[in-house]
């Protein structure tokens, strides 16, 4: 007995092979693999710029160490913390407390601070608090949006902003109608220092831009000055710089039960904490993925005839053409078809015109009148529906193909 091989099905001329796949694709993925690089680039050489930002134990151009040196050389102690328990264990009535970044905090981290630095004697800058922080470390202050960075006289009577003179100030804006504050370096009719005197004695200094702190800009104008008299009025300096490591940003008990509204405002999300040039980036990849998409798209237009580079026997793309129409289930466009072309061929011989063929009162009784009124479905077999399975698509294949066999013959 001959084992009988089944001959495995040859490519056809739709399959796309791999080197095709890679000549498709090789102009997106280098586009992909530019942007890689480039955003690689980027982000190494923002990396350097931004390292040690008002760190006062950096010495880059964004760092704070002179600053902080100067301080110790008037006999000031700096003390660098990165958690908030350290930093409100530090408050106190011989204590200056520098926070760099109030806006990083969480609504259980700025209640938390208010709480421990309202009842002393000490003072509190915070710098470049916007509405995020500024409404619940300081209660009654509005800020306002931002202003570019240039020198500003001081237009008030604070003892340091007049021994200062004109400093390099700007950035966010503050509004303390009805507080008991003094408002200097004002900027398109708002200040952008504003000191607050706290019932207890102490005091709050909101500092709209920290960029005079950097220690590329420490000696311009009255910028130094300026520094060492706010951040050096008492013995003691602590330099509070907020992590997302800190334990205290998972939220606790003084949230209130507003975790989910904080959630729901961005402050506290993961979301919030994404970098704004993150978030761009992606939106940037997005829209250039969707350009490369359009791209690469298939163009859609009118058909156009065009000579094969190879003959096709007509039954391979008959059965071509089947396969298809099988895989799809389309019974009803198969019926469609196989009842069109028999009744355009059975028009020419029963002497009914090409444009009246499709016609059932033109046809068909022109089709009596050739076979005879034996044939009573006429109509369903050339006008009915579509078969609902594949038996009865090859029944009427079979009684159609009779059908013009007998005209033929009659």
């Amino acid at each position: 007995m001959t084992a009988v091989t089944t001959p495995s099905s040859p490519s056809t001329s739709t399959s796309v092979t791999p080197h095709q796949v890679w000549l498709r694709t090789r102009g997106l993925l280098l586009a992909v693999l530019l942007l890689v690089v480039a955003a690689i680039a980027l982000a190494a050489t923002r990396s350097g710029d931004q390292h040690g930002r008002l760190d006062p134990r950096s010495a880059d151009p964004y760092g704070s160490r002179a600053v902080a040196e100067l301080l110790k050389d008037h006999g000031i102690s700096v003390r660098v913390v990165t958690t908030l328990r350290d930093a409100t264990d530090a408050a106190g009535s011989d204590t200056t407390l520098l926070v760099t970044t109030p806006n990083l905090l969480t609504l259980h981290q700025q209640n938390t601070l208010r709480a421990a630095t309202s009842g002393t004697a000490g003072r509190t800058i915070l710098l470049g608090a916007d509405p995020t922080s500024v409404s619940r470390l300081a209660p009654g202050v509005q800020a306002k949006p931002p202003v570019s960075v240039v020198a500003r006289p001081p237009a008030c009577l604070l003892p340091a902003a007049r021994r200062a003179g004109s400093v390099e100030t700007g950035g966010v804006r503050y509004d303390a109608n009805g507080l008991d504050a003094i408002a200097c370096y004002p900027a398109a009719g708002l200040p952008s220092v504003l000191l607050l005197r706290q019932p207890a004695g102490g005091d709050s200094v909101l500092l709209g831009s920290a960029e005079f702190l950097y220690n590329e800009r420490l000696d311009r104008q009255g910028n130094a000055s300026l520094a060492l008299q706010l951040l050096g009025s008492h013995p003691h300096l602590t330099w509070y710089l907020p992590s997302l490591t800190d334990p205290s940003a998972t939220g606790g008990p003084a949230d209130d039960g507003n975790a989910d509204n904080n959630t729901a405002n961005g402050e506290s999300s993961f979301i919030g904490l994404i970098p704004s040039g993150w978030l761009w980036g992606t939106l940037q990849l997005a829209v250039a993925a969707v350009l490369a998409a359009v791209w690469r798209a298939r163009r859609l237009g009118p058909l156009v005839t065009e000579r094969l580079p190879v003959a096709i026997r007509a039954s391979e793309s008959t059965e071509g053409r089947a396969r298809l129409s099988r895989q799809t289930n389309a019974r009803d466009r198969a019926a469609t078809s196989l009842r069109h072309a028999t009744r355009t061929r059975m028009a020419s011989l029963v002497g009914v015109s090409l444009r009246e063929a499709h016609l059932p009162a033109v046809l068909l009784p022109a089709l009596s009148a050739r076979i005879g009124p034996a044939h009573g479905d006429l109509d369903v077999l050339l006008f009915g529906p579509a078969p609902a399975e594949d038996s009865a698509l090859v029944l009427l294949a079979d009684r159609l193909d009779s059908l013009e066999r007998e005209v033929r013959t009659s």
